[in-house]
């Protein structure tokens, strides 16, 4: 598993945290419920990253 993919799988995740927060201020639904399915795709993808290290 390249360093490059963890960073950028990271970066998702920040991503959807940033969404999520913004959502709450502004009272956007649509963009909280964005944000956490980013959130939720980003652990998905850390998860088998490190499946993928286990086996390394």
């Amino acid at each position: 598993m390249g360093m490059d993919d963890k960073i950028e799988h990271k970066a998702e995740e920040l991503k959807g945290q940033a969404k999520e927060g913004v959502g709450k201020l502004t009272d956007d639904t649509s963009m909280q419920a964005e944000g956490k399915a980013d959130q939720a795709g980003a652990d998905v993808k850390q998860a088998g990253d490190d499946v993928k290290d286990a086996f390394h």
